[in-house]
């Protein structure tokens, strides 16, 4: 009878961690345009960078180089636009191989 409850409070402890989970994912998402405007008008980011994930996910970089904020985010296929890192003292740096026109 132990080991049942044990069990059954195992799998319990699961479901809620597994809602936790979801429901904090869902709150670092939103659609593209909410998400850009937020980043241009509460922290002055622009875009800085694009690229292409293996999900097919967008990933994009915004910065600002007044307040040295910057935010990764991806737009996955379905549209929704997520958080994946965010951060301070951005900088940009130029990179001489670039300039010489080698390839990254």
């Amino acid at each position: 009878m132990q080991r049942v409850l044990f069990a059954l409070s195992l799998g319990f402890l699961g479901v809620i961690m597994a809602h936790q989970a979801a429901h904090a994912q869902q709150a670092n998402c939103a659609s593209r345009t909410q998400v850009v405007e937020r980043l241009e008008t509460k922290y002055g980011e622009t875009r800085r960078s694009v690229g292409l994930a293996a999900n097919n996910g967008v990933v994009e970089m915004y910065a600002s180089a007044e307040s040295g904020t910057w935010t990764i985010v991806i737009t996955l296929p379905n549209g929704m636009t997520c958080l994946v890192a965010a951060g301070n003292a951005f900088e940009h740096i130029e990179d001489a191989a670039l300039k010489r026109g080698e390839k990254a």
